[in-house]
């Protein structure tokens, strides 16, 4: 694979800032065990040893590998003194090797909706697969008219309903939670799979705040198979209001690593949002700031950050463990 050997995350990933920030603001704060549901780790292998990547691809920042060693290496520094667990899933791009998830206790394996049933079996078998991660671009359609649908067949989802597999949804379309198709889907997920835990990724995308209040959340609340995580959000407001409209049992901490340990913070403008960054990695809705990176901490630490602000004592232990501890250590008791 071709990428840029010589990147700041070579070293170490974070700055005097970031430890800063942790000491002062964090670790007293937070729980003594942290359960990250929404993690992305893959060796070099699980891409061809020819793929090559625009210069402004972050997994650059990386040099296109982020494996369970250099993870678990790396959160004894970035939640230092804290029990972590985790879930983990493969990178969805569309030169991955399906096939392979990272060898963890908690992992689900990637699904496009051209795998036959049994190899989609198989595939979760070899790899101790809790559930699986679809995403939209291996629908193979335009971005803007794919539907949830289109990302996995009925006959895969009645294979995972059988097994009672958890899934990770990226819910596509530009209007994100406030879509209709989305809200329509969501809920025909969850009545018609009962058996399957449907756990809806950055709060349905719901950077800001008018997607939060366009969506059907408390229609969704009425599910207990639907969850959401926290993964890649920092907006105090949209957790606020999730509090308010969904329940919290049935809401996870994820921090979507390792896209979260680049420096910057996701900010809403105008009912939209965008990422501002202080490395030149292209991310979404992203504006480069130049000089920054000493300055900004990570949008891993934002997150957590918001959450702190937004969640109430009483229920932080619940978010940010012991909800995704009960239902993943669940299933894996199935």
């Amino acid at each position: 694979m071709m990428c840029d050997q010589n990147n700041p995350a070579s070293s170490s990933l974070l700055t005097e800032m970031d430890r800063k920030v942790y000491r002062e603001e964090l670790q007293e704060r937070l729980p003594e065990k942290i359960f990250d549901c929404h993690v992305h780790l893959w060796a070099r292998d699980a891409f061809p040893a020819d793929s090559k990547r625009d210069a402004s691809d972050y997994m650059n920042y990386f040099a296109c590998s982020f494996p369970v060693e250099r993870w678990e290496a790396l959160l004894r520094e970035l939640l230092a003194g804290k029990e972590v667990w985790y879930n983990a899933f493969s990178m969805p791009d569309g030169a991955v090797k399906l096939a392979m998830a990272p060898r963890c206790r908690f992992n689900m394996s990637l699904v496009s909706p051209f795998d036959p049933v049994e190899v989609l079996e198989e595939r979760m078998e070899k790899n101790c697969s809790i559930g699986v991660k679809p995403y939209w671009n291996f629908a193979r359609k335009n971005a803007a008219d794919t539907e949830i649908r289109d990302m996995m067949t009925p006959a895969q989802l009645a294979m995972l309903n059988r097994r009672k597999a958890i899934v990770t949804l990226h819910i596509p379309r530009p209007g994100r939670f406030e879509d209709p198709c989305n809200q329509r889907q969501m809920v025909e997920l969850c009545e018609t799979y009962p058996g399957i835990d449907f756990i809806f990724a950055h709060i349905g995308r719901a950077y800001f705040m008018r997607n939060i209040r366009k969506s059907n959340l408390e229609e969704l609340a009425g599910y207990s198979n639907c969850f959401f995580d926290t993964a890649m959000l920092n907006h105090e407001g949209v957790f606020r209001y999730t509090l308010d409209h969904f329940p919290a049992e049935r809401i996870l901490f994820g921090s979507d690593a390792p896209i979260a340990l680049l420096h910057g913070k996701s900010v809403e403008i105008n009912n939209a949002y965008c990422y501002l960054c202080a490395e030149n990695y292209r991310i979404g809705s992203m504006v480069y700031v130049p000089g920054m990176r000493e300055k900004f901490t990570l949008f891993y630490y934002e997150q957590l950050r918001s959450l702190l602000e937004a969640i109430p004592q009483e229920l932080q232990q619940q978010i940010f463990f012991q909800n995704a501890f009960t239902l993943f250590t669940g299933k894996e008791r199935q």
